[in-house]
């Protein structure tokens, strides 16, 4: 303990000197001291990054310190699970705080987005529903009450960062909320109410109304534009108007960028990083939108994060930049970068996105595993280089998902954890929580809550969670398992190898599935060579490289190698 105050106090001393002799243009080369690290050598990388999806209200309820006065009334009766039941900020803190997220091997969460909501219900077809979802805002300057307040988003930033991960804010853009009696349209210089996105062409997917009564901003346009008079009155109800205003006068006095609907929101959006500290965004409805406008999200992103890192440098993780994952819906890995409309192709690469959401995997998940992970690593490391894909299995708005029923829960966890790129682990894949719901309608089947009962009594649920664990572990601990490229070893029994190397990191490991139980012998011939210290993180067995093979005694199918020691000489 007494080392650790004296290095604590002559870190600090360092960065006052530095601090003192730095420009405003420089940031503190100062990092968090991140709890629950095991591989604390191995810097993060987001291609190789293991993400965890889910939505605010469905999740965990904590005990919030919302006050009843603040409460949005929201009275209406809803159909099944479309409205809100409950879920919140505090609850997902408190599983922050209680390692579950660590245990998981995760170091990367996204939630659905936390700013107000409509406050009316609507019924889009599928019976009454409220916003619980957050995707229909009403004033993107304000928490929702219903998930929670600005000190435990604070809270929950800093938490997950001290545990090493990362937090990607779900952000919209797109569209406001939908048009209901307590929520009035906002005014036709900032929206279009029609004429209905046919996905025929460009224009007839971008200058359109994603679905009926859902008011779409006007992103292309560069017409200066006044604050709507229902905002204007919120804002003053609630003592808040004089702050406001001079926050945007002191952002378009910056920028200089005209008073345009995007700007607005653009400032609105990033002020969660200059405030909070969030690492990255999920982008919905990408296409939905121009994409000169993802340009100045990014760069308004990046002035926001380098800015808040200079404010706040003992709550840095590291120096990785600001991460932008668009929903490009309809978008897969096999179409290489770019986005067909039928009439132009659009590279969102080059528009501010690191990642895109892969829709194929679910799909690719039904094949041989050799066949996903080598396809996937070459087209990752050659027309994707320095890019990535986020894949996933189940997600809150596509209601095909690989395995529904809930029968796969095994191979579902190899496929998404150990197939190159981003892993997106949606809430309840690791417990084999329902995705049909007796009484649900279209995407209400996907959003049940939570069901942390199944993982406390439930045994095929408690052992495909701690597989999850397992694999989970190993990936973030290595980001050869993510981001490295990918070599079939024997084809039987099924082993691979994994290696990532940068100018500072190199990584290697091997993986075997579907092994017989017991006895089994994996060859690791010219990957590892003879003598080499080895440990198989699944079954905690150290084992010794004997003639190019491995072997190991152990219950499992699984076998995830790690370096130990080489042989002297050895690299």
């Amino acid at each position: 303990m007494r080392k650790w105050f004296f290095a604590f106090c002559f870190s600090f001393f360092l960065l006052a000197c530095q601090n003192n002799n730095s420009t405003n243009d420089e940031t503190p080369e100062v990092t968090l001291e991140v709890q629950d690290q095991n591989r604390p050598d191995i810097p993060f990388d987001w291609k190789a990054a293991n993400v965890y999806f889910l939505l605010t209200d469905r999740f965990s309820e904590g005990a919030s310190a919302t006050p009843e006065t603040e409460q949005i009334n929201r009275p209406d009766s809803t159909a099944v699970l479309r409205g809100f039941e409950g879920g919140n900020i505090a609850g997902i803190l408190e599983k922050i705080n209680s390692g579950y997220f660590t245990d998981l091997g995760v170091n990367a969460i996204w939630f659905t987005p936390i700013v107000e909501q409509i406050h009316g219900s609507t019924d889009e077809g599928t019976g009454n529903t409220y916003g619980y979802h957050g995707y229909w805002t009403k004033d993107w300057t304000k928490i929702d009450p219903q998930f929670g307040n600005p000190e435990e988003l604070r809270k929950l930033v800093d938490a997950a960062h001290k545990k090493g991960i990362r937090v990607l804010l779900d952000v919209v853009l797109n569209h406001t909320g939908p048009v209901t009696e307590e929520d009035p349209v906002w005014p036709s210089d900032w929206v279009r109410t029609d004429p209905r996105c046919d996905f025929t062409n460009y224009d007839g997917t971008t200058a359109c109304t994603l679905v009926a009564n859902l008011p779409d901003i006007l992103t292309e346009s560069d017409e200066a534009v006044e604050l709507p008079d229902a905002l204007l009155a919120k804002w003053k109800k609630e003592g808040r108007l004089s702050k406001e205003l001079d926050e945007l006068q002191v952002f378009f006095d910056r920028t200089g960028y005209p008073r345009a609907p995007r700007y607005y929101v653009i400032k609105w959006l990033t002020d969660y990083i200059h405030e909070f500290g969030v690492d990255g965004y999920r982008v919905d409805t990408v296409k939905h939108v121009n994409e000169e406008a993802w340009t100045d999200l990014r760069k308004e992103a990046d002035y926001a994060f380098e800015t808040w890192k200079k404010k706040h440098p003992y709550k840095v993780l590291d120096n990785t930049p600001f991460f932008m994952v668009g929903e490009v819906y309809g978008y897969g890995i096999s179409g290489g970068r770019d986005f067909d409309f039928g009439d132009k192709k659009v590279d969102y690469f080059n528009y501010g996105f690191n990642s895109l959401i892969n829709f194929e995997l679910k799909y690719d998940a039904a094949k041989d595993y050799e066949t996903v992970f080598s396809k996937y690593s070459k087209l990752l490391n050659t027309k994707f280089k320095g890019a990535s894909v986020m894949n996933y299995l189940s997600s809150h708005d596509d209601g095909a998902p690989f395995d529904p029923e809930r029968k796969q829960g095994m191979r579902s966890a190899n496929m998404l954890l150990l197939t190159p790129g981003v892993s997106q682990i949606y809430y309840g894949d690791e417990s084999l929580r329902p995705l049909q719901i007796e009484g649900a309608a279209g995407d209400a089947h996907l959003r049940s809550s939570m069901n942390w009962e199944a993982l406390a009594r439930d045994s095929t649920a408690q052992a495909v969670h701690s597989h999850y664990q397992k694999l989970g572990q190993f990936r973030r601990n290595h980001p050869a398992v993510g981001a490295g490229k990918h070599k079939m070893i024997s084809e039987k029994p099924y082993v691979f190898s994994r290696t990532y190397r940068t100018e500072d990191v190199r990584d290697k490991v091997v993986v075997g599935l579907d092994l017989p139980a017991g006895k089994k012998t994996l060859s690791v011939q010219g990957f590892f060579g003879d003598g080499t210290a080895l440990f198989d993180v699944y079954s905690e067995t150290e084992v010794m490289v004997q003639k190019g093979s491995v072997e190991i005694d152990s219950p499992y199918s699984t076998v995830l190698l790690e370096l130990v020691e080489e042989p002297v000489g050895e690299e």
